[in-house]
């Protein structure tokens, strides 16, 4: 499948020492909306300083809004919104990880728009689907750790506990980011458990593009790029954070795998994931992921859909001597050991293993826009299925 289209206005600034460039850069308004998480890491570790200063340099005056979780929440989009519309800013920067770009984007979008409920724009059973009808704001990722590629893909995903959805809102190109700016230096002091999760967030995006029946030769070589870059620096990164040659190498990996979302698409394994942080919202994504992969791979070489293609990702993946579909479990596994997170359990997040069929049918309900990439159609049974074997 040689067919793609591939769009990606965003200017991207990477490299260390990155963010001390964003003031040398055209900013695309005079007030921001400045978003980070609602932790402590972006003051103590002193990029939240170093961005107020570089916006001053650019004589940008900013208003802070600090309530992101990990999840980020409609109602969290909602109030950063409201607090933007109020003081009238004309751009949004985010500053933080994936939940932060995720919003900010989706904030971007929100503030001109008519409508008080973020939902209205939301493509999900409870969504209003409506296509905004103003113009959205323009935005700049600053990006501090490595796992969604968010700063490069124009989707924002965002839980609505209310309704136990949790979906990508956006997809138009008016929500890409006009800079990103990927500074690995940013990077150092996010902690080892969370380097991994945020690492195999990026590997997953590459290894489901890689399978989906959306794979073009563009896609192959974006993926292949991210996929060989996590396996041969994840581990490092996750074992020093002060490894800088690995910490640019998962920050390149992590962007790459956000361009394998423009050109093809993750495929169900991120919508089975989202579901089961929808209901259990403390599960972190990239854990998530992991718990997942073993059994959902599996159940894909099981199929024999894309034999090649497993092989081909053992061989990304650092096993150089692998001839058959399941050395790419083998590689998988190998991995996830040398990052510490090899004994992962949904019982250790409240997920029930009774919980499977609702898992399975929420997941296909709210996105099964990702399904519909999958290498071959599947029932809801199978799904649970991939859940209840994953379950420990």
């Amino acid at each position: 499948m040689n067919e793609y289209q591939f769009f990606s206005p965003v200017d991207v600034v990477f490299g260390c020492g990155s963010l001390s460039k964003l003031h040398t850069l055209k900013m695309p308004g005079k007030k921001a909306l400045l978003v980070i998480s609602n932790g402590k890491s972006a003051r103590m570790n002193g990029s939240l300083d170093r961005t107020i200063d570089e916006l001053k340099q650019a004589d940008v005056s900013y208003v802070l809004y600090n309530g992101i979780g990990a999840n980020p929440l409609k109602s969290a989009v909602e109030e950063g919104a409201r607090i933007g519309r109020k003081n009238g800013v004309d751009f949004v920067v985010a500053l933080g990880g994936g939940s932060v770009m995720d919003a900010a984007k989706n904030m971007a979008m929100f503030i001109p728009q008519p409508s008080d409920n973020l939902w209205d724009y939301a493509n999900s059973p409870s969504g209003g689907k409506m296509t905004p009808p103003n113009e959205m704001l323009p935005w700049i990722a600053i990006t501090t750790s490595a796992g969604t590629g968010s700063e490069v893909d124009t989707i924002g995903v965002i839980s609505n506990p209310d309704t136990n959805e949790k979906i990508g809102i956006g997809g138009m190109a008016g929500m890409f980011a006009k800079y990103a700016i990927v500074d690995p230096e940013l990077m150092k002091t996010v902690p080892p458990k969370f380097t991994a999760y945020q690492g195999f967030d990026a590997l997953f995006h590459s290894l489901e593009g890689y399978i989906s029946n959306k794979h073009n030769i563009m896609g192959d070589m974006i993926q292949r790029a991210a996929i060989e870059n996590i396996g041969h620096y994840l581990a490092r990164a996750v074992k020093d954070g002060n490894d800088i040659e690995a910490r640019e190498h998962v920050a390149y990996a992590n962007t790459m795998s956000g361009y394998s979302m423009v050109v093809t698409s993750c495929i169900s394994e991120h919508s089975m994931e989202h579901a089961m942080s929808a209901y259990h919202p403390e599960l972190p994504h990239g854990a998530g992921l992991i718990m997942l992969s073993k059994e959902y791979f599996t159940f894909w070489i099981n199929k024999h859909v894309c034999d090649e293609r497993f092989i081909d990702m053992a061989h990304f993946l650092g096993m150089k001597d692998a001839s058959k579909p399941e050395d790419f479990i083998t590689a998988l596994l190998e991995l996830q050991k040398a990052c510490g997170v090899d004994d992962l359990k949904m019982s250790d997040y409240g997920i029930k293993k009774e919980e499977a069929m609702t898992l399975a049918k929420n997941a296909r309900a709210t996105m099964m826009r990702l399904f519909v990439r999958d290498p071959q159609e599947t029932t809801d049974e199978e799904i649970a299925g991939i859940y209840e074997r994953a379950y420990r």
